[in-house]
């Protein structure tokens, strides 16, 4: 019997002030307080609360047959904890109710993996103990920022002490395989490998208010219907999506709550499926087969590759200064610059400066908040400037340069 793991990725950034190149030597005053706190308790109040009770009530109704998963950044539960601490309580809740499964991550929500294995190691160290305090579970479970993985990542988070990881279903990577079953990875066949299903994620994160898809309006009734139509020999869909997507990026006039709601229930009541978590399904099933991926694979645009945030010279120039200064920044040891240090590692700030168009530029636009990538890549820069000058300032000082 086919079973579902619904996997939801928790994160939001911490966002840059406007930062001029006139600003640079004056302040480290680098990030917009005012924005950050408004777009995390307006996130909460349109995503955060109202998915949280809709995934509490399925659980007290369906107990173990409900199941879900969830990564929340560092960056993300720091904010938590600011500005919206009854989102944390709710989270909280769901530990509780032991059906809600914590994956582990990057603190930052970060691309440490490509560059520094032990800037990697110290910020998934760094949010497994968050986790743990917080929501009393020592993540068993890895999901990388952006999913991106490789054979190399693979075995890095295998030395980390975990033995299940989530990927994207990619199909240069697949071949004629279906993503729809469990598999390990081909240089550590001890790492298990889940992989998304881009295709019915993407019906429900990205496509379910588009009045142009030709299957417009997604209901749960069609849903369920093409998961009854897979192969007998899948075994299990793989739902992995941003949480975000359940009022944020789809609001709640599209009808996404009710679909959240009605999905789950006519999966179990009806066609007898079960939901599991990705631990679940990792110590059920057995791999099905090796993948091998030499080169890195995320869940990013239609490559599924790394080039939403390493594919222009701008990404490349912002990503190779910030992982220049690693050394420097660990020999200060300084709280305040490794705190600036790391939130400028997210991710979300190497997007703001993609160049990419066509079939994808509509996605980059919506989750930018800059009028161009140029824009994004000066302010950037700006603040890194400052922040490089000072790393050098305190080091010379220390050096008695």
């Amino acid at each position: 019997m086919k079973s579902i793991c619904f996997y939801f990725q928790v994160h939001q950034p911490y966002r840059l002030s406007s930062y001029r190149f006139f600003d640079i030597g004056s302040h480290d005053h680098y990030f917009d307080d005012y924005a950050n706190r408004y777009i995390m308790q307006q996130v909460a109040e349109k995503c955060y609360l109202p998915a949280n009770e809709v995934i509490m009530s399925l659980i007290k109704k369906y107990g173990q047959d409900f199941k879900v998963a969830y990564s929340i950044s560092g960056l993300a539960l720091e904010q938590f904890e600011q500005y919206a601490p009854a989102v944390l309580k709710s989270f909280q809740e769901l530990a509780a109710s032991g059906s809600v499964e914590f994956l582990a991550e990057t603190w930052a929500h970060s691309l440490a993996s490509l560059k520094s294995k032990n800037e990697f190691a110290e910020q998934v160290s760094i949010h497994v103990k968050k986790t743990e305090a917080l929501f009393g579970q020592k993540p068993v479970t890895f999901r990388n920022t952006e999913l991106v993985y490789s054979d190399d990542i693979g075995n890095m988070v295998y030395d980390l002490g975990f033995g299940t990881m989530l990927t994207e279903g990619a199909r240069h990577i697949l071949g004629w395989k279906s993503p729809n079953l469990l598999y390990c990875s081909a240089s550590n066949p001890k790492l298990k490998l889940l992989l998304k299903n881009f295709r019915l994620s993407d019906d429900i994160a990205f496509r379910f208010s588009e009045r142009r898809w030709n299957e417009w309006p997604l209901t749960a009734e069609k849903f369920i219907s093409w998961l009854e139509k897979m192969d007998e020999k899948d075994e299990t869909i793989n739902l992995f999506m941003d949480y975000e997507t359940f009022g944020e990026h789809q609001w709640a006039e599209t009808g996404i709550f009710d679909f959240l709601k009605a999905f789950p229930s006519l999966a179990i009541e009806k066609h007898g499926m079960r939901f599991k978590t990705p631990a679940g399904v990792s110590k059920e099933l057995q791999p099905a087969a090796q993948l091998h991926v030499p080169y890195p694979v995320s869940w990013a645009d239609e490559e599924r590759d790394l080039t939403a945030w390493l594919g222009n010279e701008l990404q490349d120039e912002a990503f190779n200064t910030l992982y220049g200064i690693e050394g420097k920044i660990r020999e200060l040891d300084d709280g305040r610059l490794t705190r600036n240090w790391r939130y400028l590692q997210a991710s979300d700030h190497f997007y703001y400066m993609c160049t990419k168009w066509f079939s994808d530029g509509d996605v980059h636009k919506y989750f930018n908040p800059y009028s161009s990538p140029y824009d994004a890549f000066i302010n950037y820069m700006n603040v890194l400037s400052d922040l490089v000058n000072r790393v050098e300032k305190q080091t010379n000082e220390i050096n008695g340069a």
